[in-house]
């Protein structure tokens, strides 16, 4: 058996563990309705990461009595994002790993933020993020972690 991995094999490799941990992240969420993680990586190094949930400062509730997102509600990648930039480090060429594909609103904080690649392993409801960043010449994959293939983001999905 050949034991040597391609490049794109090992590129997939460490795709699924960022995903992987871009999930264990989410779970620090205190959102009831939908956790979501993320992560930003540069020359393999996790440079941020980010999880949904309310302002510094906030009482880490995120809905209301009848189940509704506050409207202050940070994103995960919103949260990666912001606390990049209040680092050394900088965003620009890195990749966003992130649990479920960005928001349109996201979308635009990563074209923003220099983020030249982002990979997702859930599908949110729309698809308008995804649109923007293709858009945006900003590279997009969906990968299942516990899937043995690899499937850049195709239009219509």
């Amino acid at each position: 058996m050949d034991t040597k991995l391609n490049s794109t094999d090992k590129q997939l490799n460490l795709d699924k563990r960022y995903i992987r941990m871009a999930q264990i992240w989410a779970e620090n969420s205190y959102c009831q309705r939908r956790k979501v993680g993320a992560l930003i990586v540069k020359d393999k190094m996790i440079i941020s990461d980010g999880y949904n949930g309310t302002p510094a400062g906030f009482e880490n509730c995120c809905e209301d009595e009848s189940g509704h997102t506050f409207p202050f509600v940070l994103h995960a990648e919103a949260n990666a994002i912001t606390k990049v930039a209040r680092s050394n480090n900088s965003s620009d060429g890195a990749t966003l790993y992130v649990t479920s594909s960005p928001c349109i609103e996201c979308a635009k904080l990563i074209i923003q933020a220099g983020i030249k690649r982002v990979v997702f392993s859930e599908y949110y409801r729309l698809q308008d993020g995804i649109d923007l960043l293709r858009n945006a010449h900003v590279k997009v994959d969906f990968i299942d972690p516990q899937a043995d293939e690899h499937k850049p983001q195709e239009s219509g999905q």
